[in-house]
């Protein structure tokens, strides 16, 4: 029983509770035509000219430090921005001065009903007619490219990607001979120079700014042209390429194609901007008038950067961006850098947090970018992304760094990403854990869709309790790169759990193109109640790990083999037991199964049409025989059109009857209408 005081003291809480909910808001107003001298109280300009809205949001954050040195900082502070496009001279920097509290946040936010475009790029305009190749065309002078203040890779016009010429037009060629390469040349090690095909690359107009873009495996490499000996067909390159420039693991020479030259611009939408006279030319598109179209282009690497204590003692914290359109970023490789190990992970986000606490970004866009969209670093915990669009992206869409945790990336669409680093992923995690990749649309990159964790092999892993579930990822790799899938993960890895995922259409340029792919010392990780269909090389593939459960799912329609399985330890690989696995081509098992140290049983196999098919080269007795697949069948599971990419069960489903498979209902699969 409560005392008489105790009861006093709950209502004095349950008065200052509700007190601190109907605190009055702070509201500071920004608009195209404020001023950052007047106080942001006002949504339009007073007629007299003497206060209205703020300018920019330097403006605001500004006008909100005076507000809380003043100890009038009482209640939730929103900063609402009157639509139109911010053109930023520099990113919006946060300190740990600018946080909000849980009761009192700070959001940044477009006003109700106005769309507001946070910039990093600039207007062109002023465009001539000219003439370029034989072809009609549109040239601007730009000064500061001239003087070399400027330079840029990327253009947008009317909201659309335009991109610079290049050799070949689609696809890509292949050098014609390796050049200090041998048999014992590591693959980790790069080169400078390689010979090319006759008249594939020539000395063309500013040379220095071609670039050759190597593809190999799971990367690229974007290497300047140094010089070309057009005689012996050698072209050097500024920066050494940050792999062997071999076709993947083998002694033949690689794929490239090269960016970014002049005297092949001769196509509608195509670009060039000549660093030497500081001209930008562009071929428009039939309709396109240069009075009419909005044409900008990148001058900023980021549009906001939190900047909290990395050691997580004096983070920004409970900082809010709303409704809000961030667009128009570039990035440049360093000098002595070619590409990154994997996954573009070098790129930068051009919203970027480090030392950040309970921030987050709501129904947002993020787009027409150079970079990745979103990036957590260091010292960031308990954030999220939700209900954003992160699309047309130079890189992927969110990176959750080493020494983060506890980020939430929900509701999202993430689309379009990877043009010009081609291995950068939608949604990426590294030695990070208890995050959750929920509820999310992930498509269209030429890489993996989700990557978790940063360990290779069986060493010490944060990357734990990491939620991958409800999303729907598909139209990843295109044929351009390999090893990769809708879902990747690496090291040690207890308490993590990809479940209710649907994930299709996974194309490899070799090997890989896998819907579910623990990669190297992958452990201890759940994988249940997915659908995977329309894979290249299989719907799962365990490189190596221990003891992962992948239970009660579908692997359809596989091209290569439905389960693959690398290499061979002592340990338990994975167990795998009530999974329905339907094909119509190629052998059910491939890989490594000379000793097949890993669990099958409780399955329901069906190759299309009752064809026959074997347990890597056993039959199902001997398969039996070595205590595999004792209570699997092999039976139409009933589905209703699976060619269609309808995996429901019918009600008299033998997979329901024979091996106790649970119904996996993917309505849910996406994100989530509120």
């Amino acid at each position: 029983m409560l005392t008489g005081f105790a009861c006093f003291a709950i209502a004095l809480l349950a008065l200052a509770a509700s007190s601190a909910g109907r605190r009055k808001a702070h509201v500071f107003h920004v608009a195209p035509d404020g001023d950052d001298r007047w106080s942001g109280a006002g949504a339009r300009p007073k007629a007299d000219g003497s206060d209205g809205p703020l300018a920019t949001l330097e403006g605001a954050r500004d006008a909100i430090r005076k507000l809380r040195a003043a100890g009038a900082l009482t209640g939730p502070v929103q900063v609402r921005l009157r639509g139109g496009t911010y053109f930023l001279r520099r990113p919006l920097v946060l300190k740990a001065q600018d946080s909000g509290t849980e009761d009192c946040p700070i959001t940044y936010m477009a006003a109700p009903g106005e769309q507001a475009v946070i910039s990093g790029g600039r207007l062109l305009t002023g465009w001539q007619p000219a003439e370029v190749n034989g072809r009609k065309a549109w040239a601007l002078e730009l000064p500061d490219v001239a003087a070399g203040r400027w330079y840029f890779r990327q253009l947008w016009v009317n909201g659309e990607r335009r991109f610079r010429p290049r050799l070949p037009h689609a696809k890509w060629t292949f050098f014609d001979g390796l050049l200090d390469i041998d048999a014992g040349t590591p693959w980790a090690s790069g080169q400078s120079r390689a010979r090319f095909k006759p008249g594939e690359i020539r000395k063309w107009r500013n040379l220095g700014d071609c670039e050759v873009v190597f593809l190999t495996l799971w990367r690229e490499s974007r290497m300047p042209i140094a010089d070309v000996d057009t005689r012996r067909r050698i072209v050097h390159f500024a920066k050494p390429s940050s792999t062997r420039l071999t076709e993947d693991f083998h002694m033949k020479p690689g794929r490239y194609y090269v960016d970014n030259v002049f005297e092949a611009l001769d196509r509608p939408g195509e670009w060039y901007l000549d660093r030497g006279d500081g001209i930008l030319y562009y071929l428009p598109r039939r309709g396109e008038k240069p009075d009419e179209v909005e044409v900008i282009a990148p001058c900023l690497e980021a549009l906001v950067r939190v900047e909290g204590d990395a050691g997580g003692k004096n983070p920004v914290h409970d900082v809010h961006f709303r409704g809000l359109t961030f667009s128009h970023t570039q990035w440049e490789l360093p000098a002595d850098t070619s590409g990154a190990m994997q996954a573009a992970v070098t790129v930068p986000g051009a919203l970027y947090l480090r030392g950040a606490q309970r921030c987050s970004f709501t129904a947002c866009t993020v787009a027409h970018l150079g970079t990745y969209a979103v990036e957590f670093d260091k010292g960031c915990g308990d954030n999220r992304v939700s209900r954003c669009e992160l699309h047309d992206l130079g890189a992927g869409g969110v990176k959750i760094g080493h020494g983060s945790t506890a980020t939430e990336v929900a509701d999202c669409r993430i689309h379009d990403g990877g043009h010009l680093f081609h291995s950068a992923v939608g949604v990426w995690i590294g030695d990070s854990g208890h995050n959750s990749v929920v509820h999310n649309e992930i498509h269209d990159f030429y890489y993996t869709g989700i990557s978790v964790g940063w360990t290779w092999g069986y060493g010490k892993s944060n990357a734990t309790h990491n939620i991958v579930e409800w999303n729907h990822i598909y139209n990843l790799g295109k044929g351009l790169l390999s090893d990769m899938g809708g879902i990747y993960t690496l090291g040690i890895s207890p308490g993590t759990k990809l479940r209710h995922n649907l994930i299709h259409d996974v194309e490899a340029y070799a090997y890989g193109g896998w819907g579910i792919y623990p990669d190297e010392g992958s452990t201890e990780i759940l994988i249940e109640n997915n659908i995977v269909y329309r894979t290249k090389t299989g719907g799962f593939h365990q490189h190596y790990g221990r003891e992962n459960l992948v239970r009660n799912n579908v692997f359809a329609f596989a091209r290569l083999g439905q389960v693959q399985r690398t290499r061979v330890e002592e340990h338990i690989s994975f167990i795998f037991e009530g999974n329905i696995v339907y094909w119509d081509r190629g052998p059910l098992l491939h890989g490594n199964w000379t000793e097949p140290a890993a669990r099958f049983d409780r399955n329901c196999y069906w190759r299309v049409g009752g064809k026959r098919f074997d347990f890597a080269g056993r039959k199902l007795e001997e398969w039996q025989a070595l205590g595999q697949d004792v209570h699997s069948i092999v039976a139409d599971p009933g589905f209703a059109a699976p060619e269609e990419g309808d995996f429901s069960l019918k009600p008299d489903s033998p997979a329901v009857k024979g091996i106790g498979f649970r119904p996996i209902d993917l309505s849910k699969v996406g994100p989530r209408r509120r």
